[in-house]
């Protein structure tokens, strides 16, 4: 937890993506602006192919940030060193082999077991692949496919800021207000406070719909070609923002899949502007 000291803040800005499956960006895709922190969620990889991993590390090496913090997901399967192992050994075997004896993806656990997510309180950001359960985790059948283990360890914690990907469909981003008692067990339908929770941006604030009238066809359009030319979706919930983070209230949660649709290919990263703590005013020098 945070002290009682009074503490320094600084702004500190976040470039967020996450499943971009070895997709090759041109240059006038790659989000330009300036990040403390670039963040990576996830499939880097859709086999898991060597020349996935460096078109992946070819991007991650044009974003300008001084600092990039990178996990693996389902998709990375060879990065999953004991199991890789285990299943398939030195084999070089085709990608749809592999998948046959591996079993499918990597970092998996039973999920009639679950998983124990250690996340401390006091913790400012927390990186996943995986949604937790309830939070813009539907499928295109409109099944909740997060994790309620892990949505339980955030409604425990309730870190600043969470990062992840793997849904799609899901990509966008909710400021959630937690309720004041933690439910036994957690669970999005009673520990969310939806009343006070802001929905910054979801999928459906730019693909046009049959709900759709002419106007907002039009604006829709509008925002697109924007936000395309920005080449990233901009949020900030510092001080004197419409919505500045509580911190032990509140938690920015981010779905940054950037693989979209054949319709709508590429979807946006994520440029997300908190305030932390002063590494010296925690006595850190």
């Amino acid at each position: 937890m945070e002290s009682t000291q009074q503490l320094e803040f600084v702004k500190t800005r976040f470039l967020v993506l996450s499943d971009t499956h070895g997709t090759e960006f041109r240059s006038e895709q790659i989000p330009s602006q300036y990040a403390d922190v670039a963040i990576h969620c996830g499939d880097l990889t859709e086999e898991s192919k060597l020349e996935e991993y460096e078109c992946s590390l070819r991007l991650l090496k044009n974003i300008n940030a001084p600092l990039k913090l990178v996990i693996a997901g389902n998709h990375d399967y060879t990065l999953d060193t004991p199991t890789f192992r285990e299943h398939v050994g030195d084999a070089r075997l085709d990608p749809t082999l592999v998948r046959q004896v591996y079993g499918g993806w990597g970092f998996q656990y039973p999920a009639g077991q679950g998983h124990n997510f250690e996340i401390a309180k006091g913790v400012d950001l927390v990186i996943t692949h995986g949604p937790p359960k309830g939070i813009m985790d539907y499928t295109d059948n409109r099944e909740r496919a997060g994790c309620p283990c892990l949505f339980g360890a955030f409604a425990r914690a309730r870190p600043r800021l969470h990062c992840f990907g793997h849904i799609h469909e899901g990509w966008g981003g909710k400021l959630i207000t937690w309720r004041d008692q933690v439910s036994n067990p957690p669970s999005h339908f009673t520990d969310i406070d939806n009343d006070r929770s802001v929905m910054v941006e979801k999928l459906s604030g730019f693909r046009q719909s049959k709900f759709d009238t002419p106007e907002s066809k039009v604006e829709k359009l509008k925002k697109t070609e924007h936000y395309r030319r920005e080449r990233c979706y901009a949020t900030s919930h510092c001080a004197g923002d419409a919505n500045p983070l509580k911190f032990g209230a509140e938690t920015l949660f981010i779905n940054a899949a950037i693989e979209g649709t054949e319709e709508y290919p590429l979807q946006l990263p994520w440029l997300v502007e908190l305030e932390l703590p002063l590494a010296a005013s925690w006595g850190v020098k």
